[in-house]
């Protein structure tokens, strides 16, 4: 009984061990390739934790498939503002909102725990703001019943509009919402919710 324990638990972990060990030349190969895309037309940020997402992607293809067909859609620019379930459960759901985007001194580094983000500004732009939460010092202790914690942090600050999306992964700081220039206009957004493998 105790080797049929033994196989099931080998069974069940090794896959993982092998994801998380592979080389960071087969991790860009992959990601370059674009395999993983289907299609997806959209560019991804040059700011994605690429080992990150290769480790999350191959834990539960199916779901990052969801995911990024849902990303893809040619009809995002009409939905309505509002929640979008892609799995049965909590798993994946996407949210629409509109917003005027805000000066910089009213926005604040936020991490998440157990959600990946997926961003992308569907209509208009804003300035995103990247960091370490390594390097970052937290201001606003992590709330579970929120799954939000904020930070003060340097980061880098980069243009988001209709051409790319971001993936924030719980390692990553990030400040969204942010005027891109004086005269504003208004932002329609997709932040896909996509729960910790």
């Amino acid at each position: 009984m105790k080797k049929i324990s033994l196989l099931v638990c080998l069974a069940f972990i090794l896959p993982m061990v092998m994801v998380h060990a592979q080389s960071q030349a087969v991790v860009e190969h992959w990601f370059q390739q674009g395999n993983w895309r289907k299609n997806l037309h959209l560019k991804p940020s040059s700011s994605i934790d690429v080992r990150y997402f290769y480790q999350q992607y191959h834990r539960n293809p199916v779901l990052w498939e969801k995911v990024l067909a849902f990303l893809n859609r040619p009809d995002l620019s009409t939905l309505d503002t509002g929640t979008y379930h892609l799995t049965q459960g909590d798993s994946a759901y996407a949210t629409i909102s509109t917003y005027m985007p805000k000066p910089l001194d009213q926005t604040r580094f936020e991490a998440h725990r157990k959600y990946i983000d997926v961003q992308y500004v569907i209509q208009g732009k804003e300035q995103i703001g990247i960091a370490a939460v390594s390097k970052a010092t937290l201001t606003e202790p992590y709330r579970a019943d929120k799954d939000i914690a904020h930070y003060d942090a340097t980061g880098t600050y980069v243009t988001a509009t209709p051409e790319q999306f971001f993936i924030f992964f719980p390692t990553n700081a990030h400040r969204p919402g942010i005027a891109a220039d004086a005269h504003p206009q208004m932002v329609k957004k997709l932040v896909i919710k996509v729960r910790v493998q």
